[in-house]
């Protein structure tokens, strides 16, 4: 006892025995914000696994470097960061990027163009088995070395890279569904606080992981969900959704899978084909449910260049159809007229608008027309491949006729559109022309639609409008042609009125000289002359000049000689004789 009591009375007295006086500094990361930042700006805004996963590669490579923590030379000699160990803020950065990189590594296998067969995926789970121990450790240290902000985002992190693993590894849906929540309630939290910025990061975080956290309530059982609807929560943007988005698709493959088991046929215009293949099943599946979204009541707000992809992506069913080359064919000639009416529509809509934006490309009619044109065509295709057979039922003739109103409506706004390119080229009597016959093309459009018996309520009322334009556009082009041609006969009497017997050409006064009357020195627009401003360049003028002095008594004047000081010639030297005899 006595010497237990020395040993503590020494320790106390030692000022080097104890570092509890001594206030030791905490590190603070911004962790979401760090990580979004580097994930926005080198790849992910993309979905480049590949470019972020060098990025984070470098990032180390420069900390390893500054940090002067290098593994050896010559033969590689392993070196840990321990608590010890992390003195700067910088040691916690190389834990964090070290799991960024396994992590971005493993989403990079996770999307290759057929997915990962067996020995990548074993590759894919080792990465992110990587990535959990990075996490975890980073967690660890920053519960010591750095303040409770980033203690806490630390854990959520680790909790996400867990919980990702697990996901990914199909196995222990409680566990990860256990995980998944604990990071979404610290981000909601850390939502409450801080700048706007941070709390915006913060609740797209929460956002993400809930399509997780929902999947993992429906795998356990605890959540009604159907496959089906389960595609409507992966329609947001985010690298955390990329690892569910990809095994949504795996489920919807399997959904699809079951349900083209009972599928035996394939129905057009009242025709029936059989489909023995599964292959076959399974791409008209899913070509009925890219159709289904196109026309559903949400479709108005799906972006026009992800409906462009939808649409375009039926064209990829063509090759899986043997045997259903018609009715293929038929499907894909709407919808390719269904795509370039999306396009009329999005060009419409820039030629109406002021263009604001000066890097915003201008739209023309002239595109218009190119668009109509391959509208023309692709519903010329459509009635000759519906017309073509021997035995055509009523809706095949129906169809056809159909196709033929269209053709005619497209006629009409192809022909009104042409019109205007007239109208802006200043040519009053065509435009005026093509506008009549636009018109009388609707009109007759209008007509056979309403003795038809379809849905053709969007189209007659777009025809209706097109009318109304045509008669509009065709009084003011009349209008304007009457105005140019009155403005023409005044320019013609002026200039007559210019011309004079005497051959003198009469010229009108510049605006330098009359500037006391109102006048336009510009001229008219339509007509091709130079404004009258100023004479240039401008006339001679006389001016005085300085006095011309004639100096009479110069050569009167006897001057001094100067010879005196002038040198005088040296003679050319003799030789030895000479220089004897003088």
């Amino acid at each position: 006892m006595g010497k237990e009591s020395q040993v503590s009375a020494m320790e106390i007295d030692n000022p080097k025995s104890t570092n509890s006086d001594q206030i030791v500094p905490k590190f603070s990361i911004n962790v979401l914000q760090l990580l979004k930042s580097a994930q926005m700006q080198h790849g992910l805004r993309h979905g480049d696994y590949t470019r972020y996963r060098r990025y984070c590669t470098a990032r180390l490579r420069r900390l390893y470097k500054s940090l002067k923590f290098t593994h050896g030379r010559g033969k590689y000699a392993k070196r840990t960061i321990t608590e010890s160990t992390v003195t700067e803020v910088r040691f916690l950065h190389v834990i964090l990027y070290s799991a960024e990189r396994a992590w971005s590594h493993a989403m990079e296998k996770r999307q290759l163009p057929n997915g990962p067969n067996a020995s990548q995926r074993i590759y894919l789970i080792g990465r992110l088995r990587k990535a959990v121990k990075w996490a975890t450790l980073f967690s660890q240290l920053c519960a010591v070395k750095a303040d409770s902000r980033t203690s806490l985002e630390a854990e959520a992190y680790e909790s996400y890279m867990k919980g990702s693993l697990l996901f990914e590894q199909d196995q222990s849906w409680d566990v990860a569904l256990m995980h998944f929540k604990s990071a979404r309630a610290v981000y909601e939290e850390l939502g409450k606080y801080g700048d706007l910025d941070n709390q915006v990061l913060c609740r797209e975080r929460v956002e993400e992981l809930e399509p997780s956290i929902r999947y993992c309530l429906h795998k356990i059982g605890q959540s009604n969900l159907q496959a089906s609807e389960l595609l409507h929560i992966g329609d947001m943007e985010g690298p955390a959704l990329d690892l569910f988005k990809a095994k949504l698709e795996v489920v919807m493959a399997e959904a699809r899978s079951q349900q083209a088991a009972s599928m035996t046929e394939f129905q057009w215009l009242g025709h029936r084909f059989p489909i023995s293949n599964a292959k076959t099943r399974v791409a008209i599946l899913k070509a009925q449910e890219l159709e289904k979204d196109i026309h559903s009541p949400l479709a108005d707000s799906i972006p026009a260049d992800k409906r462009l992809a939808a649409t375009g992506s039926a064209e990829s069913v063509k090759d899986d159809l043997n045997g259903l080359d018609k009715a293929v064919s038929a499907v894909l000639g709407e919808r390719t007229i269904e795509r370039n009416l999306l396009l009329v529509k999005v060009a419409k809509s820039k030629l109406a608008k002021r263009n604001d934006d000066k890097n915003e490309k201008v739209t023309k009619p002239e595109e218009l027309v190119r668009l109509y044109d391959l509208l023309l065509q692709n519903t010329a295709d459509l009635s000759d491949l519906v017309s073509s057979g021997r035995d055509q039922k009523p809706e095949e003739i129906s169809f056809a006729e159909e196709c033929s109103c269209k053709s005619l409506a497209f006629r009409a706004e192809r022909c009104f559109y042409v019109a205007k390119s007239y109208s802006v080229a200043g040519k009053r009597a065509e435009a005026y022309t093509l506008y009549c016959r636009a018109r009388n093309l609707a009109e007759d459009a209008l007509r056979k639609l309403q003795m038809l018996d379809g849905n053709n309520k969007t189209m007659m009322k777009e025809l209706e409008v097109l009318c109304n334009e045509c008669r509009s556009n065709s009084c003011i082009e009349h209008a304007l042609g009457i105005m140019e041609e009155k403005k023409t006969q005044e320019n013609i009497s002026e200039r007559i009125s210019n011309i004079s017997l005497t051959g003198a050409e009469r010229l009108e006064k510049y605006l330098l000289e009359k500037l006391d009357v109102y006048e336009s020195a510009v001229g008219d627009s339509n007509v091709k002359c130079a404004p009258r401003i100023a004479a240039f360049p401008p006339p001679f003028q006389a001016i005085s000049r300085n006095p011309i002095v004639l100096d009479l008594a110069y050569n009167m004047i006897e001057f001094p000689s100067i010879e005196n000081r002038m040198k005088k010639d040296r003679k050319a030297k003799g030789g030895f004789m000479s220089r004897i005899f003088g």
